[in-house]
């Protein structure tokens, strides 16, 4: 869904498929011969005037935001790339419309410098509005597009004050450019509309959602995540687009590959199965967004001309981060038609469908999905039984069944026997 259902060492290229005869497959494995730069981590603080309450052991949320700032900065190594951004810092008027705009970059991303950061964040003071979509689209820029990661973390007392643009939109819409971008987000002492919205932001981009009411438990948490960007996972799956049917689909290899499925959208693959080969394949995708009750996921393989080979299907209710399902063919001389299965290899058309539907966000981005194929030896399934080892089994029962009857007919006449002698 869309794997759970996401950062990386390299970037892998986008990779599109031309449907002429004769084009190659693509393949998820092929890395572009590339610097990789190292994990850019942003570090966006909610400096609003609902950071000057006092309800975190009886500190304001603004000091115990900036004593763990203090703490993770010490504990950072020398080859950290950070940069920090704040919104609501600077405007304290009535002005809805000016203050929407208020987030600046206070410490621009690269090499950490202590003494500037910690300089930096002992200027804040709790000021102004929440601009927290605005603040995002700024953070994916203030990072850049180059580096193996790119990490935002977001800390924050509460929910936008500024919406549009809606920071779920935002996230959405940063996830949907292909980058390794991911957005963690931390809640300080939420209620559940802000929880909910934090949650819905960290979704959409593979990041992680946490809740911190004291400063330990701030900072060990930013600790951890400004830690887990610098040991990113080793695999990126390549970028690949569906089309709308099979004549048009990208021909793909055995490899992993990321998409985006519109809710109530068929996306169409294509994979050449040789002879001797079974197929398997699987789709997750990430629920990024609040969908109505009772959906699933459907993952079918047919033929060019539409003929159903197989299909995989997953279904949910409520609340779910991923469905996921699978299936797995093989071509066989004994299927019906001779005449689409052959010596020579088969294209295999995979169809990715949902049965989603929501009432806020049904329009793109879409989905998440993420796609795995695998190319193997057949499994070779033993033939069936026929007619004679079956005449022989019947036989054998038929035997036993005697005996059997036979041994119960003289126990128990001995045993009435013996009964009425005694």
């Amino acid at each position: 869904m869309i794997h759970r259902k996401l950062s990386f060492v390299a970037a892998i290229g986008l990779i599109a498929a031309n449907v002429a005869l004769g084009a190659s497959p693509a393949r998820a494995d092929e890395v572009p011969e590339t610097r990789v730069e190292p994990p850019r981590v942003e570090l966006v603080l909610d400096v609003s005037g609902s950071m000057r309450a006092a309800d975190i052991d009886g500190a304001t949320r603004i000091s115990v935001a900036k004593q763990a700032f203090n703490d993770v900065v010490d504990a950072l190594p020398e080859t950290t790339q950070l940069g920090i951004r704040v919104l609501g810092a600077t405007y304290g008027g009535e002005n809805k419309k000016v203050g929407c705009k208020d987030t600046q970059q206070i410490v621009e991303v690269g090499p950490v410098n202590r003494v500037a950061a910690k300089n930096a964040i002992a200027t804040l003071k709790p000021t102004g509005f929440t601009p927290i979509g605005l603040a995002l689209r700024k953070a994916a820029e203030d990072l850049g597009d180059t580096g193996s990661v790119r990490r935002i973390v977001l800390i924050t007392d509460g929910e936008d004050t500024c919406t549009p643009p809606d920071p779920c939109t935002v996230a959405r819409e940063l996830a949907a450019q292909g980058t390794s971008l991911v957005v963690d987000t931390l809640g300080l002492t939420p209620d559940e509309k802000t929880r909910k919205q934090l949650v819905c932001i960290s979704t959409a981009t593979g990041g992680t959602y946490a809740a911190a009411q004291s400063e330990e438990e701030l900072t060990d948490r930013i600790q951890q995540l400004v830690d887990r960007a610098a040991q990113p996972p080793p695999v990126q799956p390549a970028t690949v687009a569906g089309a709308e049917d099979c004549t048009k689909a990208p021909m793909l290899a055995a490899g992993v590959y990321t998409d985006r499925e519109l809710i109530g959208e068929h996306r169409y693959y294509r994979v050449a199965v040789q002879p001797g080969q079974e197929l398997r394949a699987s789709v997750s995708i990430a629920l990024d967004r609040e969908l109505n009750r009772d959906y699933g996921v459907l993952l079918k393989a047919a033929t060019a001309n539409g003929r159903e080979l197989v299909r995989g299907v997953d279904a949910g209710s409520g609340r779910a981060d991923v469905l996921s399902t699978g299936l797995r063919w093989s071509a066989s001389k004994d299927e019906d038609d001779e005449t689409e299965i052959s010596d020579k290899s088969e294209s295999v058309c995979l169809v990715v469908s949902n049965s989603f539907a929501s009432r806020t966000a049904a329009g793109a981005p879409g989905m998440p999905l993420e796609l795995s194929i695998d190319l193997v030896d057949a499994s070779q399934t033993p033939d069936a039984p026929g007619l004679g080892r079956g005449v022989l089994l019947l036989f054998v029962l038929a035997v036993a069944g005697l005996i059997a009857g036979v041994l119960a007919g003289w126990l128990t006449r001995w045993w009435v026997a013996t009964w009425r002698e005694n």
